[in-house]
């Protein structure tokens, strides 16, 4: 079955998260390890890395995947690259540490170069992240985008570019959202939809590679290109592709991280909806 959880705070300590996500009967969840609005991040203490072990093993969670922090942009140029690239490497570090196999990324914002440099420059970075880290087994996995602003991913023609150029499968995979996909321009209204995005990421970078998935309702159109998480069932996508989603036996042991609002009906509200989507 597929793995329902939430991105939990990690406020506190990286084993809280655990705990957070232990508190609402997550069977995944994600965190960030660090502070994902500084560039600066203090190293995990062999402390730190026994208590959330430890938490983990003794809890109900079957998956944890990472989230790099939001100032990395390996489409950028000069003194962000150089740091986006470092710190990069420094998180799947981390994520060894944590033995979390999973760490998602944004591509990246072009910031007005183009497209094409855009995409050559996160190429160039991922090759050298992964040559710094190797033969680390964390896996950096491309996250759909909305194609807001200069932001690269917004479709899986464009991932799986990336993907085959730096040919390395064993250290790459994609994340799918289903909010950026949709503001992307993708219809994900109806099974049909839902059929047609599953055979396209089979075709461009294979179904396996599909690590993860980010469930998200859009409170913006269909191709708005705005990044608008909402709840589940009460955005511009409805209930019936998260019902494909989390009951389709591809996704047996795939975390499906929900990233919609804490308020209103929050993660307990959504979880719960998710649950009974997927039939228990």
């Amino acid at each position: 079955m597929s793995f329902i959880g939430t991105h939990v705070s990690a406020a506190g300590g990286v084993w809280q998260g655990i705990k957070r996500g232990e508190a609402l009967a997550c069977e995944s969840v994600q965190i960030f390890t660090r502070n994902q609005l500084q560039w600066r991040a203090r190293p995990l203490s062999a402390s730190a890395c026994e208590k959330f072990m430890r938490a983990w093993s003794s809890s109900p969670i079957r998956k944890v995947v990472a989230h790099a922090p939001y100032l990395l942009n390996l489409a950028a140029e000069g003194d962000t690259r150089n740091r986006s690239i470092m710190s990069l490497a420094e998180e799947i570090q981390r994520c060894e540490q944590l033995g979390v196999d999973d760490l998602v990324l944004h591509p990246g914002s072009h910031l007005g170069h183009g497209e094409e440099t855009g995409r050559e420059l996160v190429v160039s970075g991922l090759k050298q992240v992964i040559s710094r880290t190797d033969p680390s087994r964390t896996r950096i996995l491309l996250e759909t985008m909305s194609g807001q602003g200069h932001t690269l991913g917004s479709t899986l023609e464009e991932l799986a570019w990336i993907f085959d150029e730096v040919d390395c499968s064993s250290r790459l995979g994609i994340c799918l959202d289903t909010c950026h996909l949709f503001a992307g321009g993708y219809e994900l209204r109806g099974r049909v939809s839902y059929e047609r995005l599953c055979s396209a990421a089979d075709r461009l970078f294979g179904i396996d590679n599909v690590r993860c998935w980010h469930l998200n309702d859009s409170k913006k159109g269909l191709g708005s290109r705005l990044d608008r998480h909402q709840h589940i069932g009460e955005g511009m996508i409805g209930v019936e592709l998260f019902s494909c989603i989390v009951s389709d036996p591809r996704w047996n042991s795939t975390p499906c991280i929900l990233e919609t609002p804490k308020e209103g009906p929050g993660d307990e509200g959504n979880l719960a909806l998710l649950r009974k989507m997927r039939g228990f």
